[in-house]
């Protein structure tokens, strides 16, 4: 089933709070080979005027991709996962991610565009804390090749 392009446009509520953790913070940074100090130790942080712990600037991603979820695993999307290359991640960042926030995103496909072949998919997830202030936004796009690609 080729990729439904008449999703482009749909905007998805909010999921689920994620709350963000010093653990995950770290085992992120690691993953990542972020060695700044204020990603993991609470000390280092708030001496630079943080309240806690803070995440490397890709982390916001473990947040979209938990948001983006509702669109790709949605069957009608037609998006099969095992198709799909990951073409741009960009970030922009309202203010830094820390541990003890509370995160809540939305999704809005803001693409869906076929080239011979090959979908591309435009993803925009609106990252908020629990006030509604503006976190950060992740846009991401994936290229969807076709079924009968090898």
């Amino acid at each position: 089933m080729p990729v439904d392009t008449s999703f482009a446009g749909r905007a998805y509520p909010p999921g689920d709070v994620y709350v963000v953790s010093r653990e995950k913070l770290r085992e992120f940074a690691e993953a990542t080979g972020a060695t700044h100090p204020a990603h993991t130790d609470p000390q280092a942080a708030r001496a630079l005027g943080y309240p806690d712990v803070i995440a490397p600037p890709t982390f916001a991603v473990v947040v979209a991709q938990r948001t983006e979820a509702q669109y790709v695993q949605d069957p009608a999307a037609g998006i099969d996962f095992s198709r799909v290359v990951h073409a741009d991640e960009r970030f922009t960042h309202h203010r830094p991610i820390h541990a003890g926030d509370r995160l809540r995103a939305a999704l809005h496909v803001d693409a869906v565009t076929q080239r011979a072949g090959l979908s591309m998919v435009t993803t925009r997830c609106e990252i908020v804390d629990e006030d509604g202030g503006a976190v950060a936004t992740v846009v991401s796009t994936l290229a969807v090749r076709p079924e009968d690609a090898a």
